[in-house]
């Protein structure tokens, strides 16, 4: 392996530092330049794709670190079959970088977005680590979410990078591509001050219960009682995933319980059991006063955590890590569940990180997206941080508050633009009560209408710049 081949594993593994728990989201505007450095400087085009490989693979070992637990041995698999995506960015760059600076300001941005929203296919386990998710600490940033979702923050990042590295390689064009920069960075703040606020209808109190680390079903649902049982009233209550580990339909006495504690506020929990037909779900559960009012069924399951892809392949893996023993049942699809005086668009851990989900319980006309997490198998890593950032996306792109209750933290809320509200970190137990300004359920952002047409025109981009490539490659007649 060459040197510069050998430097791109760790270029690109020093992407992870945008995220949380380093949480450097400004260096996201600057991290990809040693790794655009190195792909331009290669000096065969395969080169340059290879550097491009390892680039990926070493994001991809930082950014999935915490999966070991589940996956074990899996992780540099996942690493080497999946960072060959970014072979073709390799490639991208070298034919661009520094001979066609404008082309480079387009196409090299499109090519990563199209490898981002391949990853985010579900089939392919889904999208974690999406560049455009480490500004979740900037709702003027965000405000591009809400515009075009993540993919336009993602794009916009990977634009600036590739200004500041072709004015490091062009000193005559440096002051345009510089302005360029700027120019692209200063978008989201411009249009977060140009954008109305979303409208709001109603204020809403929701409360989010974090008892921590709880292993057997009977204690931790004795302190989901408890915590519940001492706060004041409010509009809606919110546990975490799986905190009733029983069938409800098989145990009437803990759903009289329960129904009971909605006394207080209506009861979002999260079942995880076996049912009669011995299947297991996970599900989140409204309680109102008079017992049960909705249900949603998980629809995207966490690989190898909850279900093990292609499994006759894979399965030996149960045998060396934490892999899902069996698979669990997957629901059939984005809902919204009526909880008083609001509408809130439930959904489950791993979900959070799916931007159509979001958009999705808008359309069935949720005020409040809500997320139901535990991270309890991951509480030592930089997972839960993570996971609980996504949901400030998640908040911009779709004009909505979000919470996320996590049985053993982090929970959290924003507000429809994505701030910060509160935040429930690991070592925290206890509960925390909020108060949501909810908009009309008509409201929408130009994402929540549009959709994911960012990375549409990304993927027409990168099209274009293969037939054009090709075109140039034949021999002339």
């Amino acid at each position: 392996m060459t040197r510069p081949r050998a430097v791109s594993l760790p270029a690109g593994a020093l992407t992870l530092v945008v995220f949380p728990e380093a949480d450097l989201g400004w260096l996201a505007w600057v991290v990809l330049v040693p790794g655009i450095l190195l792909m331009s400087r290669a000096p065969t085009v395969r080169e340059a794709a290879l550097r491009g490989w390892w680039f990926g693979a070493g994001f991809l070992l930082a950014a999935l670190y915490w999966t070991l637990p589940n996956i074990g041995p899996g992780l540099l698999l996942v690493a080497l079959v999946f960072g060959a995506m970014w072979a073709g960015w390799g490639v991208a760059v070298r034919r661009l970088v520094p001979e066609h600076p404008v082309l480079a300001m387009v196409v090299v941005p499109s090519v990563w977005l199209v490898i981002e929203l391949v990853r985010s296919w579900p089939r392919l386990g889904g999208p974690w680590a999406l560049l455009g998710a480490s500004q979740w600490r900037h709702p003027t940033v965000l405000a591009l979410a809400a515009v075009g979702g993540v993919w336009l923050v993602s794009f916009a990042l990977v634009a600036v990078n590739t200004a500041l590295a072709l004015a490091l390689v062009l000193p005559r064009a440096r002051p345009a591509l510089l302005a360029t920069a700027v120019a692209i960075g200063l978008a989201g703040p411009a249009t977060f001050a140009l954008r109305p606020a979303p409208p709001a209808e109603r204020a809403v109190r929701v409360a989010l219960v974090q008892p921590g680390v709880v292993h057997r079903p009977g204690p931790r649902l004795a302190a989901g009682e408890r915590i519940t049982a001492g706060l004041p009233p409010a509009d809606l209550i919110v546990w975490g995933e799986s905190s009733v580990g029983f069938d409800l339909d098989r145990r009437p006495d803990i759903a009289a319980r329960l129904t009971a504690l909605a006394a207080r506020g209506r009861l979002l929990v999260n079942e995880d059991a076996r049912d009669a037909a011995g299947r297991i779900s996970k599900s989140a559960i409204l309680l109102g006063p008079h017992g049960t009012e909705g249900r949603y069924v998980k629809t995207r399951l966490v690989p190898f955590g909850e279900y093990i892809p292609l499994r006759p392949a894979f399965g030996w893996l149960t045998r060396v890590s934490r892999a899902a023993g069996e698979d669990r049942v997957p629901g059939t699809g984005a809902e919204a569940l009526r909880a008083g005086e609001v509408t809130i668009g439930p959904l489950i851990c791993f979900e959070s990180a799916f931007p159509d989900l979001g958009r999705a319980v808008v359309r069935h006309g949720a005020q409040i997206v809500v997320y139901q997490s535990s991270t309890s198998t991951f509480q030592a890593s930089w997972a839960p941080q993570q996971h609980a950032a996504l949901a400030a996306v998640r908040a911009a792109e779709t004009g909505r508050p979000a919470v996320q209750a996590a049985l053993t933290g982090v929970s959290a809320a924003y507000d429809a633009q994505g701030r910060r509200l509160v935040w429930l970190d690991t070592d925290r137990r206890g509960a925390v009560v909020v108060t949501l300004r909810v908009p009309p359920a008509a409201s929408r952002t130009p994402y929540d209408r549009y959709g994911d047409y960012v990375g549409h025109l990304a993927v027409l981009v990168t099209a274009a710049a293969v037939v054009l490539a090709a075109a140039r490659r034949r021999p002339a007649p």
